[in-house]
């Protein structure tokens, strides 16, 4: 039997592709790592077969915006809000975290995504600290097996401290070293991206400097946008200036206005929602119906593990949940009532797969189950309640699977996930280290006499008064 053919045999196939559509009752054969043919039945020989009746075969689901390294901090920020996390993460928990942190909050995260049948993350990763934290965050992400994106984040958590990196231009080649050290090859699963610092927070020309660099390497971009409504949003500086592209991601973007909307669209900018993030913390409405007035394919993302769940099912719920409401509000006030949902089921399955694809670069590669593609792929079902019947399997993937129902996954035609469990991984001894990581990490902090969040009396006004002295138009 070749060992690199694999047939998936019998199940409905939802193959997001809208010119295969939808199988009943499909077959996927699998070679060296590619998907190679889909019908409704497939004669082979000479190939492991799995027989997936009774259960729905995907695309595996891509999250654009994770920060990976935050795992081991789960639910530590539940009740705090954006400006508690950003005192409490990023300039408190993150100093705290030694690079063997990293790489164990990397590995945990991804494999966390595995689990949940997301085969690709766009890895925000801003825990640098110094040049060993990133190389850490990296080992963390091949070690897991998951297809990623790896975002060099330039952000300083140090800034009360004398940081690793004595300036701007040292992160700057510090990215240079990463990207020559790490990434030459393109055919990799972890690929090279960069994770800007926030805009106004630093001088313009510095965020120049980021985006040029990561151009200079041909690297996906992502930013946080429009997320804090005291702090300008920076697309239409970065407009004018020739810096707004289609090789950026921008997440979040509640604050965004009508012309700044319009710059995103014409600019050809992805964007990236984090709905449970942005419903707990406060952050505005999830950006739906702008994207959609705008002709922007929105896509999803678990943000921060330190608050939310790590699966695309429940932001894919959550979300389309949200948006349907938001639909309606306004006939509902008015005393009608409607007729007709405004999203399906399948239209928010391709935030998360199709849509999800071309924002990170790759929707020659994945986000569809189209031959000639890579082999990332999901099967739910099982023996769960939710499971059976699945009478429409969009539907069901939406309102009907968790994590504990995806079966099997695959990620380049390799099982990472098979029968239910994670293959050629040591849970119990990861979730042992996770616990023994957050003692210590949270035991620094305690040393240090630090309390958590630890954000100060004047809040937001220390950040906006700090930002409108280094900010610098182009």
């Amino acid at each position: 039997m070749a060992q690199d053919r694999i047939l998936l045999r019998g199940g409905t196939v939802l193959t997001m592709d809208p010119r295969l559509g939808t199988l009943t009752r499909g077959d996927v054969l699998i070679e060296d790592g590619v998907i190679v043919a889909v019908a409704p039945e497939l004669a082979v020989d000479e190939a492991e077969i799995v027989d997936v009746t009774g259960h729905v075969v995907a695309p595996g689901m891509i999250d654009t915006h994770r920060h990976t390294w935050q795992t081991p901090l789960r639910a530590l920020c539940a009740d705090w809000t954006l400006i508690d996390y950003l005192f409490g993460v990023r300039l408190g928990v993150s100093p705290a975290f030694e690079p063997d942190d990293v790489r164990l909050g990397n590995r945990l995260g991804a494999l966390d995504a595995l689990n949940s049948g997301v085969t690709t993350i766009l890895d925000f990763s801003h825990c640098n600290n110094t040049p060993e934290h990133a190389d850490a965050a990296i080992a963390g992400l091949r070690e897991s097996g998951v297809r990623a994106v790896f975002g060099y984040g330039f952000f300083e958590s140090n800034p009360a401290k004398p940081p690793h990196f004595a300036d701007h231009a040292a992160r700057v080649s510090d990215f240079a070293r990463v990207a020559d050290t790490h990434f030459s090859s393109r055919d990799a699963l972890v690929t090279l991206g960069a994770a800007l610092t926030e805009y106004g927070t630093l001088p313009f020309d510095t965020t120049r400097a980021e985006i040029m660099a990561a151009r200079e390497r041909d690297a996906l971009i992502v930013m946080h946008t429009g997320c804090v409504w005291s702090l300008p949003t920076g697309v239409g500086e970065l407009a004018a200036a020739g810096l707004l592209g289609p090789d950026q991601v921008h997440v979040h973007c509640n604050t965004l206005t009508d012309h700044e909307w319009r710059l995103m669209a014409d600019h050809g900018a992805k964007l990236s929602i984090s709905v449970e993030t942005e419903l707990n913390m406060g952050m505005g409405r999830p950006a739906f119906a702008a994207a959609r007035r705008h002709g922007i394919e929105p896509t999803l993302s678990c943000d921060i593990v330190s608050l939310n769940t790590g699966d695309l099912f429940t932001q894919t719920r959550m979300g389309l949940a949200f948006q349907r409401w938001a639909d309606t509000e306004a006939l509902n006030l008015g005393g009608g009532d409607p007729t007709a949902v405004s999203i399906t089921a399948h239209d928010a399955l391709r935030w998360s797969t199709v849509n999800a694809a071309d924002a990170v670069g790759m929707a020659d590669r994945i986000g569809s189950l189209t031959p000639g593609k890579q082999a990332d792929v999901i099967v739910t079902g099982g023996p769960g309640l939710s499971q059976h019947p699945h009478l429409d399997p969009a539907a069901t993937l939406v309102f009907q699977t968790t994590p504990g129902d995806v079966r099997h996954v695959l990620v380049a035609g390799r099982f990472a996930k098979r029968d239910g469990h994670l293959t050629g991984a040591d849970l119990p001894g990861l979730l042992t280290q996770a616990d023994a990581c957050a003692e210590r990490v949270l035991g620094r902090i305690a040393t240090s006499g630090r309390p958590l969040p630890g954000t100060p009396p004047q809040g937001w006004g220390a950040i906006v008064a700090a930002s409108a002295e280094l900010h610098q138009a182009p």
